[in-house]
């Protein structure tokens, strides 16, 4: 009895997920993505490929994203908790193939007259980040980036994220 009463407790934890202590962030969309929100904003975004990568995260993807009529991207958000209750506060985009692709949604910022600046020194940096007067929301492309480079589209009340 001595030796199953570890096992028990181990099989008892492993049944229960981790659960996030706060609540989801409020709903914030952008050109037709869910930015923030519940795990239901995210689902009914289409956002229903998920996988839980670690104790507490859950990721869900959705494939053949299109924005501004650039595409098809892949598209995620990373939810708080591994039932994804505590919800997510940016999304991240981009191409399985091609690392310019995304280059096409910042060309269409800067028609749109979008600003930029870079969090790097000089003309070298790590992103280049996109605001506009009025939106809820800011995006940032990494511009030095390991594997494939990707799009953030952040809610412009998230302060955790680096900004210039």
């Amino acid at each position: 009895m001595a030796r199953s009463a570890p096992c028990l407790a181990f099989l008892l934890l492993a049944g229960c997920g981790a659960q996030s202590s706060k609540p989801p962030p409020p709903r914030v969309m952008f050109a037709g993505l869910p930015v923030s929100g519940s795990v239901a904003d995210a689902r009914r975004a289409g956002f229903t490929d998920c996988v839980a990568p670690d104790w507490g995260s859950l990721r869900c993807r959705r494939h053949g994203v299109m924005i501004e009529g650039t595409g098809p991207y892949e598209a995620a958000v990373d939810l708080d908790g591994n039932d994804g209750s505590g919800g997510f506060d940016q999304v991240t985009v981009w191409h399985d193939r091609d690392q310019y692709a995304v280059y096409k949604i910042t060309d269409i910022l800067e028609k749109q007259g979008w600003r930029s600046c870079n969090t790097g020194s000089g003309d070298r940096g790590d992103q280049i980040i996109y605001t506009h007067t009025g939106m809820p929301v800011r995006v940032s492309m990494d511009l030095s980036y390991w594997g494939k480079r990707r799009l953030r589209v952040i809610p412009a009340w998230n302060k955790k994220e680096r900004q210039c």
